[in-house]
């Protein structure tokens, strides 16, 4: 089942925090020119994270539709070379943000009238071949862009609000009053549907560009979707819900030495049972559809297939979960049966007892080493996470967007693992230390190696992506024009000719 992987290495850089002018990373010039970057530096691999649409607490894992592409990401240079915006329009607007820095408000306010000006251009314009496009678009992703564009539609008549909020018979999916709210909001759904179009349109060209270039997008698919999402909303009988559509039990981790109460995230929890009886089939749509859209899929939080972690919807903190069974191997036969073999990449942190080892073996899929959990003395696995430990079959990082940087983890870590970390990896000093660690991940026998951007540049914890479990400042980050400069690309090259990762 598992993706075949030649020794090669890749840079875990999300969209948002690509170095564009407007606000947020784009999937216009600052794309290509991290894929330029990329190809100079010898990587093989671009790695982001969800594209879909962030809702409150801007979370790409917590999104209005686990199908949609970000509207954020449209490039509105590339709308101006389509003849849908005016350089006027949109080049002097004031983002409010700092250059390494994203001010999602500020998009919320500024970026959605733009987008409205390029749809009502759509609209007038009497291009055929455009106009069919769309409408080849909108029959292909027919299975999820009709409910999510209702959705949206819906959520706007109702001030933002959740969709379990909604009046009763919107929130019960009444036909009647679906049919009536189609017939008197046709413009609006349009609108919605005309930024995915734009945004897989955008997106094609861009994947294409990078493939053209030898680099291969790893995406990334959060095991969970929002309760506030189309997903659930269109799909209530998938989900653990009372008669009220409210949750039962709702996702998260529990108590460890990271923290005392555990992890709440409050993603609704899905009932495998029902599942099962249509042969997964929602989950093979669902996989199936993003392993389209990237060369390889990263599947987030891989344990909760074997078992997960539940908790009363309502509880303040993690500490009264329990766990329950999930649906192990049958869910991946049955997405091999009908997808065929996939290029899939296992995240298996956190809590693993033996049945979830056995579980990634019979996939095949490679998992995950991260290099700072290897010298954290609180993780109970440390031990599979240091050098030593690395089996080729796995892809190895110093960290993900949920740890902290390396020169952010030297201030943050307990001394004694510092200690260690600098002792066993012979680091002089800890100024170039961010070096030494990449060095030595690139050195191990691990088929594919991802460091974060942010270590590139030796940043510290104001740079992290993401603390788990908080609220207000995440997923934030912004690389500074210029960074991605010749000589840092030259020093990456020669590094992956050293350790033989150049498969460019």
């Amino acid at each position: 089942m598992g993706v075949i992987i030649i020794r090669a290495s890749g840079i875990l850089m999300h969209l948002s925090s690509l170095p564009a002018p407007y606000g947020i990373g784009t999937m216009g010039q600052c794309a290509r020119d991290f894929v330029d970057f990329l190809k100079k530096a010898g990587q093989s691999y671009w790695q982001i994270l969800p594209v879909c649409p962030t809702s409150y607490g801007d979370s790409p894992y917590q999104s209005f539709s686990t199908f949609a592409g970000n509207p954020y990401f449209i490039d509105l240079d590339m709308l101006e070379a389509e003849g849908l915006l005016e350089a006027s329009e949109y080049k002097n607007v004031d983002w409010e943000c700092a250059p390494y820095k994203v001010n999602y408000g500020a998009l919320y306010e500024k970026r959605y009238p733009l987008l409205k000006i390029a749809f009502k251009r759509f609209v007038e314009k009497n291009e055929d071949d455009l106009k069919e496009a769309y409408k080849v678009f909108c029959d292909e992703n027919a299975f999820w862009i009709d409910d999510y564009a209702l959705f949206m539609t819906i959520k706007g008549l109702n001030d933002g609000v959740s969709w379990i909020e909604w009046p009763e018979n919107l929130k019960k999916r009444d036909a009647a009053s679906l049919e009536k709210v189609v017939s008197e909001n046709k413009e609006e759904i349009d609108f919605w549907k005309f930024l995915q179009y734009f945004f897989f349109k955008q997106w094609k060209e861009l994947r294409a560009y990078a493939n053209e270039n030898g680099v291969s997008i790893i995406g990334d698919l959060p095991i969970y979707v929002a309760l506030d999402s189309a997903d659930v909303w269109s799909n209530p009988q998938m989900f653990k819900l009372n008669e009220n559509l409210e949750p039962t039990f709702v996702a998260g981790c529990p108590p460890d030495g990271f923290s005392a109460t555990g992890q709440l995230w409050g993603n609704p929890l899905f009932r495998w049972d029902k599942m099962e009886e249509e042969n997964f089939a929602w989950w093979i749509k669902r996989i199936g559809y993003a392993c389209k859209i990237y060369n390889v899929l990263r599947l987030d939080h891989f344990r909760g297939f074997e078992s997960y972690y539940a908790i009363p919807y309502g509880d303040k903190d993690a500490s009264g979960g329990h766990w329950e069974q999930g649906p192990g191997i049958k869910l991946f036969e049955a997405l091999e049966k009908s997808e065929g073999k996939l290029n899939i990449i296992a995240e298996d942190l956190g809590f693993l007892t033996e049945p979830v080892k056995e579980l990634l073996a019979k996939s095949g899929f490679p998992g995950m080493k991260v290099f700072e959990l290897g010298f954290d003395s609180r993780d109970d696995n440390s031990i599979e996470y240091v050098p030593h430990s690395m089996k080729k079959n796995c892809v190895a990082y110093v960290g993900t967007h949920d740890n902290d940087t390396i020169q952010g983890w030297f201030t943050s870590a307990a001394p004694e693992d510092v200690r260690y970390a600098q002792e066993y990896l012979s680091m002089p000093s800890l100024s170039e230390g961010h070096w030494h660690m990449m060095k030595a991940l690139w050195a191990t026998v691990a088929d594919l190696t991802i460091v974060q951007a942010q270590d590139l540049f030796g940043l510290g914890s104001e740079s992290r992506m993401n603390i788990p479990s908080t609220l207000g400042t995440n997923w934030c980050w912004r690389a500074v024009e210029g960074s991605f400069s010749d000589s840092l690309a030259m020093r990456l090259k020669h590094f992956m000719e050293l350790y033989k990762r150049n498969s460019q």
